[in-house]
């Protein structure tokens, strides 16, 4: 079933490593096939631009400017020439930081879409703390 109706899931996940650690690994596109599968399964830099082969095609991926302020966001331009918006962000705690994704839903997104999309988040941001609570 489709919902005319966007909506937006919160997705996010303790880790206990530095908001600033988190950040910088995070930040990194050549780090993405590492932890965020539902992005990509491979990046590479061409021209400027970071490309990514995607369950979706080949896609290209823009981070925010590195800030001091734990803003991840990264637009994902998909080959049809959409681009979607991904706003996150590293946000430093007493006992290290969590990592808050938001999920939008895109009007033409089913129900089991959009649960699908929300597992693939949540799978990519567990991934991400396993990566980095390695010792």
């Amino acid at each position: 079933m489709k919902t005319p109706d966007a909506a937006s899931r919160h997705l996010g996940i303790h880790i206990d490593r530095s908001a600033e650690e988190v950040y910088a690994y995070a930040s990194n596109p050549a780090h993405l096939p590492e932890w965020a599968s539902g992005l990509a399964g491979s990046v590479a830099e061409t021209d400027g631009q970071w490309i990514a082969d995607s369950p979706m095609g080949r896609v290209v991926v823009t981070f925010a400017p590195r800030n001091e302020f734990g803003v991840l966001d990264h637009d994902v331009t998909l080959p049809s020439g959409e681009t979607v918006r991904n706003p996150v962000r590293v946000i430093a705690d007493s006992t290290g930081c969590e990592v808050v994704f938001t999920l939008r839903r895109r009007p033409e997104t089913s129900d089991d879409d959009f649960r699908r999309d929300t597992d693939a988040v949540a799978a990519d941001l567990a991934a991400l703390r396993q990566i980095l609570q390695r010792d």
